[in-house]
């Protein structure tokens, strides 16, 4: 279970932290290109969803890396699997029926979060 976690919650976290940090820093028309939806969003909500894809890509590896609030990574899981039928709605609310990533994210994050009961 243990490296079943490190492996899932890795790769999650890389994707998240990419994700995150390309929406943290890049302009509107960088990210139009990959994400269709910036268009008719605030950059500033923008953003918001981009620190709180670092933060939580941060969450799924810092607490039970270090032991300190272990808790954090399913806190985290559980955060992104909202994250993730959010944007599955605001694609189908456009729509926008390609929603591969966003089903395969959401599966990823439940085993994640099963994992993470782990370090309860």
């Amino acid at each position: 279970m243990n490296i079943a976690y490190w492996i899932v919650a890795g790769l999650l976290g890389l994707f998240y932290l990419y994700a995150g940090g390309v929406k943290v820093v890049r302009s509107r028309d960088g990210l139009r290109p990959m994400m269709a939806w910036v268009d008719s969003t605030p950059m500033p909500a923008v953003r918001a969803i981009g620190a709180i894809e670092v933060l939580g890509a941060i969450g799924l590896i810092l607490p039970p890396l270090t032991g300190i609030a272990p808790w954090l990574a399913l806190a985290a899981a559980i955060g992104f699997e909202a994250l993730q039928i959010g944007a599955t709605r605001v694609h189908l609310s456009r729509g926008d029926r390609r929603i591969a990533l966003n089903l395969t994210l959401i599966v990823a994050g439940a085993v994640t979060i099963w994992l993470a009961t782990t370090w309860l």
